[in-house]
């Protein structure tokens, strides 16, 4: 199921007293801030949030390792001079999304298509640097505190907008690491990273005038609306004209402490790490189309730019990936299935690729590789279409209890799915657990007869339920077992017991009672 964090409706008083109570000091700025959340809290969801994301993302970019180390290697650069030690971390995910983003506890993500738009190291330092304050000011943290105070009650269940066939599905702890990802900080929060990203630039000796130059590149895009940007960087970061100039106006403050340092901008060596990725770049342009088509379900159209993608660039698992996924969806899952290997063979720990041969395996009528790929899917990224799936299997298996326990799990994710799941859920756990579905009343009407008045609480039509009414007549007790037939969701239906109190006898709701004992949905 998925995770979830929920607090009181506060009234104005409790508000205020409770705004007293959780005020702490932001570790970068010193000034005192809300906050709901313990820092172990906080560094628990970065640390449980990280790995799952990164599946949700896109999954990390694995072709150039070196690529990888260099961003790691600049990111820590600025992050040793935070004023807040964390166990800092940096990954790049094979995304063209231009964004970045940070979970609380430092734990920090670059799409691999905002490092094209850099031109320096500098830049990148400022885009890292930034996401560091975020990290080190608690702005996660801050956020969901407010949004708790302000809404009465925050579930973090919802999931970020992605481009990826399964984005609905998503349940567990990568659905919370999600909303955090897509909090919109608030305009203090941001001005807090822009100046305090611009002060780890320069602490760590880059030339903090590289991140006026990349607002303002961010502006013009903005400006622009280049395809892809504004769901990006820009929908949880949005630059302004203000901003340039704010940064601006500090960078300028700065200059007295700036004379006589050799600050680095680092524009060569940024490019030498950048070479294996620009070169590849026209590949993963045929691919975001080829990703295009598919959204339209131009499956032809989708093939023939991700084959263009993979003569340029074979070593690609994701393009691999989604020429199995249009595959699949053209009925063809034996080529499907060799495809999916294929990914799998240069890259055998991202999600999706376990998740479409399992469908496709299943499509074959070979349950057991399907069983064991949505197993493996799930360790990865939990999903509702894995689980759903799973719990099927494993009800056609004869175990109910682990296929109920799957089912709970995909109920979790909401949408259609997750009613079809719940739906399946309730179907087997009625039959266990009966009374939590069905509720039975008895009452006696005006002749001292008594009746049941079952009713059905749960989503599903009760075929067949057996009740048993107990009465004491006088000076014995009698009882009588019914069956109830079909009774639809949210209905009742009266049943006589055949039952009647005596003349002269006490009738009163404490003499008589009823109990569902078994249910057949």
């Amino acid at each position: 199921m998925s995770i979830v964090h929920t607090f009181p409706r506060l009234l104005p008083l409790a508000a205020a007293l409770l705004w007293l109570a959780a005020c702490t000091v932001n570790p970068v700025t010193g000034r005192n801030q809300l906050m709901l959340i313990s820092e172990s809290e906080e560094l628990d969801i970065g640390r449980q949030n990280y790995a799952p994301l990164q599946q949700s993302e896109g999954g990390v970019y694995r072709l150039d390792p070196g690529l990888s180390d260099y961003v790691s290697e600049v990111g820590q650069r600025v992050a040793a001079v935070s004023d807040r030690p964390l166990d800092y971390e940096f990954v790049v995910l094979n995304n063209s999304v231009p964004n970045a983003w940070a979970l609380p506890g430092g734990k920090i993500g670059i799409n691999r298509g905002l490092l094209y738009e850099l031109d320096s190291e500098a830049e990148l330092a400022a885009v890292l640097g930034h996401e560091v304050v975020h990290a080190a000011a608690r702005h996660g943290a801050a956020a969901m505190s407010r949004s708790a105070l302000l809404e009465g009650a925050v579930v973090l269940g919802a999931v970020a907008a992605q481009d990826h066939e399964y984005e609905d599905y998503i349940v567990s702890a990568a659905r919370l690491g999600a909303v955090l990802v897509g909090l919109r900080y608030g305009r203090d929060a941001e001005r807090e990273s822009d100046e305090y990203g611009i002060r780890y630039m320069l602490r760590a000796g880059y030339d903090p005038q590289a991140a006026v130059s990349l607002q303002e590149a961010f502006l013009r895009l903005s400006e622009g609306r280049e395809p892809g940007w504004l769901a990006g960087l820009f929908a949880s970061h949005p630059p302004s004209s203000q901003r340039v100039e704010d940064n601006q106006a500090l960078v300028i403050e700065l200059q007295p402490e700036t004379e006589g340092l050799d600050l680095e901008t680092g524009q060569a060596r940024y490019r030498q790490a950048m070479a294996g990725l620009t070169a590849t770049r026209p590949a993963y342009e045929f691919f975001d189309e080829a990703e295009a088509a598919f959204a339209s379900r131009e499956s032809s159209e989708a093939l023939g730019h991700i084959e263009e993608a993979i003569g340029m660039l074979p070593r690609e698992a994701r393009f691999h990936g989604l020429k199995a996924d249009v595959l699949r969806y053209e009925g063809r899952y034996r080529e499907a299935v060799r495809s999916y290997d294929r990914a799998l063979g240069l890259d055998d720990g991202y999600y999706e690729y376990y998740l479409g041969r399992g469908l496709s395996m299943l499509q074959l009528n070979r349950r057991g590789d399907a069983q064991r790929d949505f197993s493996r899917s799930t360790a990865l990224l939990p999903t509702a279409l894995a689980a759903n799936e799973l719990g099927k299997l494993a009800l056609a298996a004869g175990e109910r209890s682990t296929a109920k326990r799957h089912f709970s799990d995909a109920a979790g994710a909401g949408g259609r799915l997750g009613e079809e799941a719940y739906d399946s859920f309730v179907r087997l756990d009625l039959m266990d657990n009966p009374a939590s579905y069905l509720q039975a009343e008895a009452f006696a009407d005006k002749e001292r007869r008594i009746y049941v008045r079952v009713s059905n609480h749960s989503p599903v039509t009760v075929v067949q339920a057996a009740v048993t009414v107990e009465a004491v007549l006088g000076r014995r007790t009698a009882q009588r077992d019914l069956i109830v037939p079909e009774l639809p969701p949210e209905t009742y239906r009266d049943m006589d017991s055949g039952l009647v109190f005596p003349e002269g006898s006490v009738m009163d709701d404490d003499m008589m009672a009823a109990w569902v004992n078994s249910a057949t949905p």
